[in-house]
């Protein structure tokens, strides 16, 4: 799933996308309405992230072009302009939804995810690793064609993983991702919770291995003999 970030920020659009890649989204990074189109005219997006207060103008005025170039794309402002009448009028003018900053991290990568959740949004094909298929817009699991249920810390750690299949999970992004901000929470609280996800998916056949990089993090990859 790629995204669009429109700011002209440098070292916020830097922090942006980081958020944003180490939840496991594709990033594209545009500082102007210029380079916002010139982008969309060579990559298909499923969502895009618009400050208004850009270089070359207002964000708003993006809305109607990404809509006729991409249809079904998901628009989200992100921006420090917090009025009310600011942020009715840029619902008023189709954006998806207005988020504010300041922000939490948790809460921008939460509401990304229920944009793209939305009816009419693009349809994203499953994951598939093994006999483990977990669907990125219902975030529902199977194995072998069988719906499972997990319980909600296995679904968030899961999906944290699978998302970046084959590749190293920070033990610090999986914290962010599956435990409450505000709580305190014991370091071996990860560890424990990925022993459970990993003797739950072997128990069911799912076929795929989560394997541990001490002081690292943690990868998912489909098993192997």
């Amino acid at each position: 799933m790629r995204i669009l970030l429109v700011e002209d920020e440098s070292e916020a659009a830097r922090l942006i996308a980081s958020l944003i890649g180490a939840a496991g989204f594709a990033v594209d990074r545009a500082a102007s309405i210029a380079a916002a189109r010139e982008a969309v005219a060579k990559t298909a997006y499923d969502l895009a992230l618009l400050d208004r207060r850009l270089p070359d103008g207002d964000g708003l005025t993006l809305l109607a072009h990404l809509r006729a170039a991409l249809p079904g794309v998901r628009v989200m402002m992100l921006t420090a302009m917090d009025s009310l009448d600011e942020k009715v009028s840029g619902l008023d003018d189709g954006a998806d939804d207005y988020v504010t900053k300041p922000f939490q991290g948790e809460e921008l990568i939460a509401r990304i995810r229920a944009c793209l959740r939305r009816p009419g949004g693009p349809r994203l094909a499953p994951i598939v690793v093994g006999a483990l298929s977990f669907d990125v817009t219902t975030r529902e699991v199977s194995i072998a064609g069988r719906n499972v249920a997990l319980h909600r810390r296995e679904l968030d750690l899961l999906e944290a993983l699978i998302r970046r299949v084959s590749r190293v999970t920070p033990r610090e992004t999986l914290f962010e991702e599956v435990f409450a901000a505000g709580f305190d929470v014991q370091d071996n609280a990860l560890d424990t919770a990925i022993s459970r996800l990993r003797r739950r998916l072997d128990a069911l056949g799912a076929g795929v291995s989560v394997h541990t990089l001490r002081g690292v993090g943690y990868m998912l990859t489909e098993h192997v003999g």
